[in-house]
Order: C-alpha cells, then sequence, then structure tokens
C-alpha cells in the first residue's frame, strides 16, 4: 500500500516533485563546484603566485646572522657563499616535491662599454643532477620561471640546453636602449677576474631594477668575478600551507613544539617547515621566508575560501527556501488525501513518512544531477580562473548528499507542522 501511494504521487504530483528537484539540482551543483574548487583552490593560488617571484631565500649562515642582527645588507665587499655542489640537496628534503623552482643568483659589476653595471649570473633551463646514497636526482631549474613576468622585447629566452657554451647573457631593456644593444649583439663585458664576450639571446622588460641590469649563465659570472663553485643566494618558489597558529609557534623556535606539534609541523608545507629542512639539507645555508609573499599566499586563499564557503551557503539557504515553498504548497493541495489517509486509520507517523520519503526521493535524484553539474561548473571555474583543470575530490559528494538531506528535512518543516494539525473532520467536511 505504502509504495501503491509513493508511485500515485510521482505519477500525479510529477510537476512539482520535478521543480523540487531542479530546486535541489541548482543548490547542489552551487554546493558541488564551491566545495570541490575550495579543496583544490591552494595549490592552484600558489602556482599563480609563484609567477610573481620566489617566496623563500637562502643564503649563507653567516652572512644571514649579520642581515638579522643589523637589519642591513653587507655592503662591505667581503661575501660568504654556498658551495654550489650544495644545492642538489635541495632536492632531497621531505618537501621536495613542493618546491616548483629554485636558481642561484650571484651579483657582481662589470664594465660595460666604459660604465659600470650590474652583472647577475644565474641558471636558465638548467639540468641538475645530483647523486646521495646511490639515489640520483633530476630537476630542470632556473629563472625562466622565477622571472615568469618578464616581456621578451626582442630575441628569446636563455636556455642553457639548447645552446653551445655559456658565453651568453639576456639585457634589461633600459640598459640595451641605453648602448644601442639588440639581440644577437656580442657585448665585451670586465669583471674582477677576467674579461668576457657574451652573445646577447635576448632583451627583457622586467618593470624594476633589472632592466639596466645583464643577466648571463652563473659560469660566466663566476669567471668575471673569481667566485668559481660559489654561490651568494639561492631564490627559490614552494608550494606552501597558509601560515596558522602552529607555523607562527615554530618560526620562533621549533625546539619548543611538543613532540606532536613538532611532527605536525615537520609534515605540513608551511614555509617555516620548508626553510628549516633546507637548513637541515645545507648547514652552510640559512633559509628565511619571503614575508610579502607567503603571507600574501595565506591572505588571498582564506578570503577565496571564505567567499567560496558564504556562496555554498547562500545556496543552501535559496534551496532550503525553495523547497519549504514546494513541499508545503503540495501539502496543501494534497490536504483532502492527506486527511482522508488519516480518517481511514493512518498515524500522523506514518503520513509523515510518506511525504518525507517523496521528497527525500526527489531531492536524492536532484543532488545526483546537481553534483554531476556541479563538477561540471568546477571544471569551468578552473579554465576560466586558473587555466587548469580542478581535480575532484570524493569526499564532495559525500558532503553534498549530507547537506542536501540536512536542506530537505529543513525545508520540510513548515509542511510538516501543517500536516500534523491536519484534522480530517475539517477538512474532509469543511468544519462543520
Amino acid at each position: 500500500m505504502f509504495f501503491r501511494m509513493l508511485r500515485g504521487t510521482f505519477t500525479r504530483q510529477w510537476k512539482k516533485l520535478l521543480m523540487i528537484a531542479v530546486t535541489v539540482a541548482l543548490g547542489a551543483s552551487i554546493a558541488a563546484a564551491m566545495l570541490n574548487v575550495m579543496l583544490d583552490v591552494g595549490d592552484k593560488i600558489n602556482e599563480e603566485l609563484k609567477t610573481y617571484g620566489s617566496n623563500i631565500t637562502v643564503t649563507a649562515k653567516s652572512q644571514a646572522v649579520i642581515d638579522k642582527l643589523y637589519n642591513v645588507e653587507d655592503d662591505s665587499g667581503e661575501t660568504d657563499y654556498i658551495p654550489q655542489d650544495k644545492l642538489g640537496e635541495l632536492l632531497t628534503i621531505f618537501w621536495a616535491n613542493n618546491i616548483t623552482d629554485f636558481a642561484p643568483v650571484n651579483d657582481s659589476t662589470v664594465m660595460l662599454d666604459g660604465s659600470e653595471v650590474t652583472l647577475i649570473g644565474s641558471w636558465f633551463g638548467h639540468r641538475l643532477e645530483f647523486t646521495k646514497k646511490g639515489t640520483t636526482y633530476e630537476r630542470d631549474t632556473g629563472v625562466t620561471n622565477l622571472r615568469s613576468w618578464w616581456d621578451i622585447e626582442e630575441g628569446e629566452w636563455l636556455d642553457e640546453q639548447k645552446l653551445d657554451g655559456d658565453a651568453f647573457a639576456m639585457v634589461g631593456s633600459a640598459l640595451a636602449k641605453d648602448k644601442g644593444i639588440r639581440a644577437g649583439d656580442t657585448i665585451t663585458v670586465e669583471g674582477k677576474k677576467s674579461e668576457e664576450k657574451l652573445t646577447v639571446t635576448g632583451i627583457f622588460e622586467s618593470g624594476d631594477d633589472d632592466d639596466s641590469r645583464v643577466y648571463t649563465t652563473l659560469s660566466a659570472q663566476q669567471r668575471l668575478s673569481g667566485e668559481n663553485e660559489l654561490v651568494k643566494k639561492v631564490e627559490v618558489s614552494a608550494i606552501t600551507s597558509p601560515d596558522d597558529e602552529l607555523a607562527v609557534k615554530a618560526a620562533r623556535n621549533p625546539s619548543l613544539l611538543s613532540g606532536d606539534e613538532y611532527d605536525l609541523w615537520y609534515c605540513t608545507a608551511y614555509v617555516s617547515s620548508i626553510c628549516f629542512q633546507i637548513q637541515e639539507a645545507i648547514p652552510e645555508a640559512s633559509a628565511s621566508a619571503v614575508r610579502q609573499i607567503a603571507d600574501s599566499e595565506g591572505k588571498i586563499l582564506e578570503k577565496t575560501q571564505l567567499l567560496m564557503t558564504l556562496i555554498t551557503f547562500m545556496s543552501l539557504i535559496g534551496a532550503t527556501l525553495g523547497i519549504s515553498n514546494l513541499v508545503t504548497s503540495g501539502v496543501m493541495e494534497r490536504s483532502s488525501e492527506l486527511a482522508l489517509l488519516k480518517a481511514v486509520g493512518a498515524t500522523n507517523g506514518q503520513v509523515t513518512l510518506l511525504v518525507l520519503t517523496e521528497i527525500t526521493i526527489t531531492s536524492m535524484i536532484g543532488a545526483a544531477a546537481g553534483y554531476f553539474m556541479g563538477c561540471g561548473f568546477a571544471q569551468i571555474i578552473g579554465r576560466s580562473v586558473f587555466s587548469s583543470s580542478i581535480d575532484m575530490n570524493g569526499m564532495v559528494a559525500f558532503i553534498v548528499v549530507v547537506l542536501i538531506i540536512g536542506v530537505t528535512l529543513v525545508g520540510s518543516i513548515p509542511a510538516i507542522r501543517i500536516l500534523l494539525r491536519l484534522r480530517p473532520s475539517e477538512v474532509l467536511h469543511g468544519g462543520h
């Protein structure tokens, strides 16, 4: 009898139930889209921010102590260095896969056409191979990704793997204009230890002081300055988790953490834990976060997730109100039928169960359709905003089902109250 009545309801009331399913599908689709994006947005935002440069700087430990004590950079000309052969250790730390790119950065002053200019030596599309304890690590690294905002006005990026030799350079647009340098020209630079003829592969515009500088390969800069196999600074770009109370506490002094706190901090991709692991791998170095970028990542992520949470919450409120109106009107339209059920012996619980079963089945159909719609919306958001796909999280399907059940029950409360107050004698006999 119960299932016969369910079938009858779906046959007679299909338009009303379809409206409920559509209302639920819209709410579920927005919830599914926002939740999938929210759970994947952390890495996407980090990847976007990585286009604005490194978020970790690695320097020689003694130099970092001087800078920290006096809050200035040492201009004495005497600089401590990191051994170049230690840079491969960056590939061995626990969070090595979160390090998206890194590059050594050496600067020195050279003479170019009778003028002093700053020469920067670094890696460009460099293939780093490092072997430790029988394991070989490989990674393509360099400033190509760390300076991805550069606009190449003429020529192309310097690429060590495509060029024969290392006597190549890229010249900033302001310096190129001042000296009349074009891509393909050969410039002669005189350093502290030698003179080099460098072929210009490209002219770039950075929008900052680099426009007045020359960038060359690390090996060429080292020959010019005499800093063979030595590195002044390493810029590191890493995907990190936003700082929380534990990260702030650990950044002050990791030794103050309890055992469980230390394990959690060490195994979470906080910028402080990555810096700590870099210092473990390279004892001669000190790693510090570029706070402007690291802090921005956390704030942007928190605001983005808050916005998506609010959108999800508002969509569910809208679905709840829609369900409430539709179910209430449906109960009122069927008041004679439901009153008759009560008159022939059906209890309030049995009638309520019938109505809730109808609404729940309809809602689950709408939720299923809405979930798949939401997955499609999430991909549209990912492609439009982040130019990449969104990874679907299986947990979202479970969360959406729970939310829709909650929305359905809450939205049905007004209708259930009307149903419980329904008196067969009043409905069937017009109150007489």
